[in-house]
């Protein structure tokens, strides 16, 4: 299998804001926001369906995002969505999204590389 655009981010092929990193996970920003702060948790195994976890794997996934989608409250105080779509990108990942009345499904946002570099820096562990 190929390495998809997340394993070349985890082998540090591809730069991108990370914001938190465990043994098994990595959590880093959405360069195509639904709103600042918009993060994917990924596995560092690559397969393509969340449920194609080992249960392992899977538990160490969502044991992240919740910690992740936790402190992305307390730092940001918003509320944050968390979405599994599986069809953007074949390696299985979690769209955490902090949400307020400006929050539009489906619409993204262009931000500057200072203004991804500031949320990094606002959302690091």
């Amino acid at each position: 299998m190929e390495d998809s655009i997340f394993t070349k981010i985890i082998k540090g092929e591809i730069p991108c804001y990370k914001i938190y990193e465990d043994e098994k996970t990595m959590a880093f920003l959405d360069i195509a926001p639904e709103s600042m702060g918009h993060t994917l948790v990924v596995p560092k195994v690559q397969v393509d369906k969340i449920y194609e976890l080992s249960d392992e794997d899977y538990q160490a996934l969502f044991a992240a995002v919740k910690k992740v989608a936790k402190h992305m409250e307390e730092v940001l105080g918003a509320r944050t969505l968390m979405k599994v779509i599986g069809t953007d990108v074949p390696h299985a990942h979690v769209h955490l999204i902090p949400y307020d009345e400006k929050w539009q499904h489906g619409v993204t946002l262009n931000p500057s590389e200072d203004e991804m570099k500031a949320m990094q820096e606002k959302l690091m562990f």
